[in-house]
């Protein structure tokens, strides 16, 4: 079965009786992280118990697929329902799954498995997709509207409310790894204990000199026309396990806002002014780079800029192209505009 989107996180905490088996998977890794531990831990409770939790790798199961059923079979020995979480899992685990859902064991044991993304062609999900016994959920990276209501819940969960321009900048800085989202909300919390409301300064305070500003880095770079600093930050993103379409997510987001900035200096405004009327607001450390910016480019190149910036983000889908090389292409081009921009 397929899971909609709306559901996901309720069918996370309380999956539905009679599936054996939960693939989780897209490009958002802190996502699928996130949803893979909710998932498990409405299984077991505690992660690291040897006699309830089996770790597999796909390696391990995709020339063995009586491996996975053996362990689906296994009993607790102290009792209590079993979980097998099968990670990094790819195309190679398919056929271990479709003898698993086609006999599968007696037993209340739930697999989950976490993949990366999975396109339409991908035969792992489509498995997942119309098996009956099976469930397929895709973590796709939240728009700054969605990600604006999961900060509301997550803090709402520590009793907390957040005003509406504070959620918003949360959101706007936040947006594109699920995982990181989560952990900067929950430190946010922490420093709140004791209040009842967020506001934007407590936000900027806890939030600002975090690395959940690190998504900004190679749009901030591409915008200067820095290509070693694209190269640095790039690489220290793509280490980290980020996928490329948050980071391109990112720039076009950082790009539609210069555009907005540049646009109001053609209607009058100083290129300091039209930073400072953005909304959510500039990050104050980012301020005066922002201004520059503002001055360096115009409407034409940036429309040019966001067109590779998208066409990037559409190849990662749709080519067999590796991702990585497809983002890093488009920042080059991208500070190459800026170069000219600037002359």
């Amino acid at each position: 079965m397929k899971v909609q989107p709306r559901n996901a996180d309720g069918f996370c905490k309380n999956p539905t009786a009679g599936i054996i088996a939960v693939l989780v998977y897209g490009p958002d890794t802190g996502l699928v992280r996130e949803r893979g531990q909710a998932l498990s831990r409405a299984i077991v409770s505690d992660l690291q118990d040897p006699f309830r939790v089996s770790e597999l790798k796909a390696d391990q199961i995709s020339g063995d697929g009586a491996r996975l059923n053996d362990e689906m079979a296994a009993m607790a020995l102290t009792g209590g329902r079993r979980l097998v979480r099968v990670r990094d899992a790819d195309e190679s685990v398919t056929v271990a799954f479709q003898s698993l859902l086609k006999q599968p064991p007696s037993g209340d044991t739930l697999c989950v498995v976490e993949a990366g993304d999975l396109g339409k062609s991908s035969k792992l999900r489509a498995l997942f997709e119309s098996d009956d016994k099976a469930a397929a959920i895709a973590c796709y990276v939240e728009e700054e509207g969605e990600l604006a209501v999961t900060i509301g819940r997550i803090l709402g969960e520590h009793k907390l409310t957040i005003d509406t321009d504070a959620r918003d900048w949360l959101a706007a800085n936040l947006v594109g790894d699920r995982a990181v989202a989560r952990g900067e909300v929950d430190k946010l919390a922490i420093y709140m204990m004791g209040a009842s409301r967020v506001t934007l300064e407590d936000v900027r305070t806890v939030i600002g000199d975090s690395a959940a500003l690190d998504m900004d880095e190679p749009a901030l770079a591409a915008a200067d026309g820095d290509i070693a600093s694209i190269d640095r930050a790039l690489g220290r993103l793509f280490a980290e396990g980020t996928s490329p379409v948050p980071i391109l997510r990112s720039a076009q987001r950082h790009f539609q806002r210069l555009q907005m900035a540049v646009y109001h200096t053609t209607r009058g405004q100083t290129a300091q002014q039209a930073v400072k009327a953005l909304r959510p607001p500039v990050f104050f450390k980012m301020e005066n780079q922002m201004t520059n910016q503002v001055r360096r480019w115009n409407l034409p190149n940036l429309a040019l800029a966001l067109d590779r910036l998208m066409d990037a983000e559409a190849d990662c889908k749709r080519t067999n192209m590796p991702d990585e090389t497809l983002c890093a292409r488009a920042f080059f081009q991208v500070a190459q505009l800026a170069r000219r921009s600037g002359g």
